[in-house]
Parts: structure tokens; C-alpha cells; sequence
């Protein structure tokens, strides 16, 4: 399904949780697309909303969070809000050891930390609501300014395992956060991506999700990094602008274009591309491209296909076909 069908079932607040929608995202603005051809953009931040989150074990052993109970993923369902908006996430701990929820990139209070240090953190079996805020960028009193809140950010466990969360996100527990600022172009297409150790969104690397679109399309990319490692995000065939959104507000926007970027753990950045975009359709990989590891499999396919949908370069019997983006467009 588009982003756009997609963003159509959401509602906003509390219903989206009442709905048992898969992610919290935001609707275009009613006259966003009123010009031709323009791209629907983000909305007037300030509203509040509410949405329950369960942490929970999976078939496989792994641990993920979801919106609905039974439902849980890896990634994380994804979150999006605008600056300006609080979000208030009723989380349920399903385990039978403590977990939590802890965020970068926006505002919170400690008691909305979620780490065990300041017993913020959720037994088993209980649950707690975290709360999130975010803001604009402003002058301060003092004359300088402070950062807004957009941007691409994540959320993840601080407790299981250790009192950093090791054994959490080692088995899953994270997921991305997107903040955007009023006005900024919304894709058709979102992927999250989590290089965590020498796994792809904890897939060893035959298993890694494949990315789909047609030629045309916006496609925004969420990656993460996560684990001991670092590594170097490459996509075949693609280039971004290295800022905030990966787009260059004009012709003379410095910001330098890049096709490979390098990640620590806990990094996160995005971007957004049109698929194909002087290229043409194809299955380009994306990869680390720290030798090693690109070799011991940390790679996938970007499957671009024509209008009539077929797909140059694939080969549907390669050991890679088959591992189809998730539900919504997102690879899980």
C-alpha cells in the first residue's frame, strides 16, 4: 500500500490507537497538494495525541513492540509527529522481565526516561505512560537559537539485559521516530533500515528485507544504527543531500550529496529519494561498505519496477527474492 492510501486510514489522537492503526503518522494538510504536481507536506504542529504500544515476545525469541497485541514487529512500528506535538504512549509490558521506552531527539521528563536508574521503567506485566513533546526552532532570551525537534530519531529498550537495554535491542526492541517541520514534503514510500551489529532489521544477511517501489515514486528512508559496530549506509544508483530532510531547499544550498554515509550505534539519519530518478528501474543494493561486511551479508535490494511492473536485473529465484517489504511499506 502507498503512503498516501495509508495516511488516508489514520486518525488523528486517540482514535489511532482505538483503530489499532500500525504506526502514528500525520495527514497532509488539506490544501497541501492543491498545486499541480505538488507533493503533500506536512501539516501545522500543536496537537496532542495519544497511542498504546505493547512490548512483546516473538515466535522466534526475538522481542519487538507493537500497536496491537499480538502484532509486535522489528522494527517498531513507526511514529511520526510534527513539531509542536506532545504524544502520550500508554505502553504495556507483556514480558516477564522489566522493559522500557526510552527516546532521543524530543523532549520528555525524567519520569518519562525510561531507564531503570531513575525507576522509569516497566514490570512485568505493568504498564506506564511516556510522554513526548516536541518544539520549533526559537530564539532563546539569550539571543541564540535553539534547535527544533525534527528530524530522524529512534526509540528503544534501556533495561533488558543490562541497565543499558543490551539484551533488548539485541532482540529487537527499537524503532524509528520521525519529527517533521511544518511544510516539509511527505514521501509515498517509507523504509526502515537498522544496521544492528551484523544483522538488517535483526535478518541475517540472506534474509535481508527488500525495499519496492515504481519509477516516480518519493521513497523516504529511516536508517539506524545499532549494536558494537560501525558501519557506512551505500545505496546503488541513489544520492541525497546530507542535512536534515536529504533534499536541497535550491540550487544553491551548500549542503554536500552523498551516497554513502557513515554510522555509529544509536546514530540515525534520513532521507528521501525518487525512485529511479535518471537511473531508471533496476534492483539496486543497498549495503554496508565496510568490506567485511558487506561480504558476510549486510545487503539488500532496492527493486525499483516499471509502470507495468516489471523489474530490470531481478532475478525472482535469487536467494534474496521473496523477502518483501512489510506491511504499509515498511520493511520489517
Amino acid at each position: 500500500m502507498d503512503r498516501r492510501s495509508f495516511n488516508r486510514r489514520l486518525l488523528a489522537g486517540s482514535a489511532a490507537a482505538a483503530a489499532g492503526a500500525t504506526s502514528l503518522s500525520l495527514t497532509a494538510a488539506p490544501d497541501a497538494a492543491s498545486a499541480e504536481n505538488s507533493p503533500p507536506t506536512a501539516p501545522a504542529g500543536g496537537r496532542v495525541r495519544h497511542m498504546t504500544l505493547y512490548a512483546e515476545r516473538l515466535p522466534d525469541g526475538q522481542l519487538g513492540y507493537g500497536v496491537e497485541k499480538g502484532k509486535a514487529s522489528i522494527p517498531g512500528p513507526v511514529i511520526e509527529l510534527v513539531e509542536g506535538d506532545t504524544l502520550h504512549i500508554e505502553f504495556e509490558n507483556t514480558l516477564d522481565v522489566p522493559v522500557s521506552l526510552h527516546v532521543h531527539g524530543v523532549d520528555f521528563d525524567v519520569a518519562s526516561d525510561g531507564t531503570r536508574m531513575n525507576r522509569s521503567h516497566v514490570e512485568p506485566g505493568g504498564t506506564r505512560t511516556y510522554t513526548w513533546r516536541t518544539h520549533s526552532p526559537g530564539r532563546r532570551e539569550d539571543g541564540t537559537w535553539r534547535p527544533g525537534s525534527a528530524g530522524y530519531w529512534h526509540y528503544h529498550d534501556h533495561v533488558v539485559g543490562t541497565d543499558h537495554g543490551t539484551g533488548g535491542i539485541r532482540k529487537g526492541l527499537y524503532g524509528p521516530l520521525v519529527v517533521r517541520r511544518q511544510g516539509d514534503i511527505l514521501p509515498d514510500k517509507q523504509f526502515t533500515i537498522v544496521f544492528n551489529d551484523m544483522t538488517v532489521n535483526n535478518r541475517p544477511g540472506h534474509q535481508s528485507p527488500e525495499l519496492r517501489a515504481t519509477v516516480g515514486e518519493r521513497v523516504e528512508i529511516v536508517m539506524i544504527t545499532h549494536g558494537e559496530y560501525y558501519h557506512t549506509f551505500h545505496m546503488h544508483g541513489h544520492r541525497w543531500a546530507d542535512n536534515r530532510t536529504g533534499l536541497l531547499t535550491g540550487p544553491d544550498d551548500p549542503s554536500r550529496i552523498i551516497d554513502n554515509k557513515i554510522t555509529g550505534p544509536a546514530d540515525s539519519f534520513g532521507f528521501q529519494i525518487i525512485a529511479g530518478e535518471h537511473v531508471g528501474a533496476g534492483a539496486w543494493m543497498y549495503h554496508c561498505h565496510v568490506q567485511s561486511h558487506s561480504d558476510m551479508g549486510m545487503a539488500g535490494l532496492f527493486l525499483v519496477a516499471k509502470p507495468d511492473g516489471t523489474i530490470p536485473g531481478y532475478e525472482p529465484h535469487h536467494p534474496a527474492a521473496g523477502r518483501s517489504a512489510g506491511p504499509e511499506g515498511h520493511a520489517h
